[in-house]
């Protein structure tokens, strides 16, 4: 199994554009390229997804056991030629200090040799007691090729090339300049969302040109060869469907789009029909059992959303009837009744009695712990243990600007207490109301919480 892990020695080094380009390329040339990419994320993976024209897989140490994680290789990994990896932050980037969620975790835990991308702007003789530095600090991974990223030119390439080989045994696998093909339009969570770019088959044909041009796939692929084969685990993904008896409508479109590959099919498992709507153009909504909202950037799109008032109003009809519904994030904002941004305010659906407004700095990110309060909704199935903490993630620019008008509101209640992070008043996360949970967090379907599987219990108690 072929497989390698793309870090950088830091942050916007140009990594994600890196990777995506490097699937394009090696899919182009008929391979199987499955990507995965490292930590909480949605639209890096969405990329990635496009490029490689496979759904790309999280890889987790705080919602996933390292058996987990590994099983995820294995299967996704099973028919494809070559698996990369694309890390988060730098090499030795983590929550813990330690290192044992770091990118280089990642690489120890799956056997894979690691490929840096180095952003060189300005850098010649530096980058050698950098690489160095960063092979003698973790001797039990490998750090097997560079790529050198934001080249200045012929001069700056080969000085770059010449010190790399005086002091270092690193392969370099390529060099690429800085080009305005590889720019991808980003928004304040980082790239455009691909569900969003108009334009995103073009770019990507771009960024891939732009690899095959300046990057020695043959000598990438050969590094991926070098990867030890996975170590063993006795844990194993469910793969089995039950029969379709339940029908849950999931909105799929510009506005909204994060949505985690596993948990998606986590509702296929259940006997799921997902039913996906577009909450910008159609004008009714499907027949379902439920409803799914996540994520994504609903203020980008709110005159649209505003505009579509047909279906606005029998969303809200829904949920008043009681339907099953479960918003995340950007979801959330859509059930309130306004968002305002930039000087404007549009109307969403109203079923939460509230108003949302975007701020210019960041009201929640990172890791979040959560604890399921008494009033929570769903049936518990994943533990009994009362003090069970729930790991997810949150990042959004946008709060309740009336938040006392939902405190007071005795038909309101939370479903979990905060113990590390904001959610939405900073002690509580997960609005209920009638049969609707919506919440900042971001839950994802893992051994650690199979959240899916409670929801779907929830409707079928519903309907039943």
């Amino acid at each position: 199994m072929q497989r390698i892990l793309i870090s950088a020695a830091h942050k916007s080094s140009g990594k994600t554009t890196l990777s995506l380009g490097l699937c394009a390329a090696l899919n182009a040339r008929g391979l199987k390229v499955q990507p995965y990419k490292k930590g909480p994320d949605y639209i890096d993976p969405m990329w990635l997804s496009r490029a490689s024209d496979r759904d790309c897989h999280n890889l987790d140490f705080q919602t996933m056991t390292d058996d987990e994680m590994l099983a995820t290789v294995s299967l996704y990994s099973n028919d494809a030629d070559i698996s990369l990896i694309e890390g988060n932050k730098g090499l030795y980037d983590g929550v813990a200090i330690d290192g044992s969620n770091s990118n280089a975790a990642v690489a120890e835990l799956t056997q894979s040799p690691v490929v840096l991308v180095i952003d060189t702007l300005g850098m010649t003789r530096g980058i050698a007691p950098l690489l160095l530095g960063y092979q003698a600090f973790n001797n039990k991974i490998t750090i097997a090729g560079v790529i050198l990223n934001k080249v200045g030119g012929p001069r700056h390439e080969k000085k770059l090339r010449d010190v790399i080989k005086q002091y270092t045994d690193i392969t370099v696998i390529g060099a690429v300049p800085r080009l305005d093909e590889l720019n991808i339009t980003e928004r304040h969570l980082g790239l455009i969302p691909s569900n969003e770019a108009t334009n995103t088959i073009d770019v990507i044909a771009k960024i891939a040109a732009v690899i095959e041009k300046y990057v020695n796939l043959d000598l990438l692929l050969k590094i991926a060869a070098t990867a030890k084969p996975l170590p063993a685990t006795l844990y194993s993904l469910n793969t089995q469907q039950k029969p379709i008896s339940l029908k849950v409508g999931i909105a799929r479109d510009a506005a909204f789009g994060f949505y985690y590959p596993g948990d998606l099919n986590a509702f296929r498992a259940e006997g799921v029909e997902l039913v996906e709507f577009d909450t910008l153009n159609d004008k009714n909504l499907p027949e379902v059992d439920g409803l799914f909202i996540g994520g994504g950037f609903p203020e980008s799109w709110m005159t649209e959303l505003e505009a579509n008032v047909s279906l606005r109003k029998q969303i809200k009809e829904q949920i008043e009837s009681g339907l099953p519904a479960y918003a995340e994030c950007g979801g959330l904002m859509y059930l309130s009744k306004s968002i305002s941004w930039d000087n404007k305010q549009s109307e969403m659906v109203g079923v939460i009695d509230a108003d949302i407004i975007m701020n210019k700095r960041p009201q929640g990110r990172g890791y979040v712990c959560l604890k399921r309060t008494h009033d929570f909704l769903w049936p518990e199935k994943s533990s009994d243990n009362e003090n069970e903490q729930i790991s997810a993630h949150e990042f959004h620019y946008s709060g309740f600007k009336n938040l006392e008008s939902i405190d007071s509101n005795s038909n309101i209640k939370y479903a979990y207490e905060m113990k590390r992070g904001s959610g939405i008043s900073g002690l509580h996360d997960g609005l209920i109301y009638k049969n609707l949970l919506a919440n900042y967090a971001h839950l994802r379907d893992t051994s650690r919480f199979h959240w899916v599987s409670e929801f779907v219990e929830f409707i079928r108690q519903v309907k039943s």
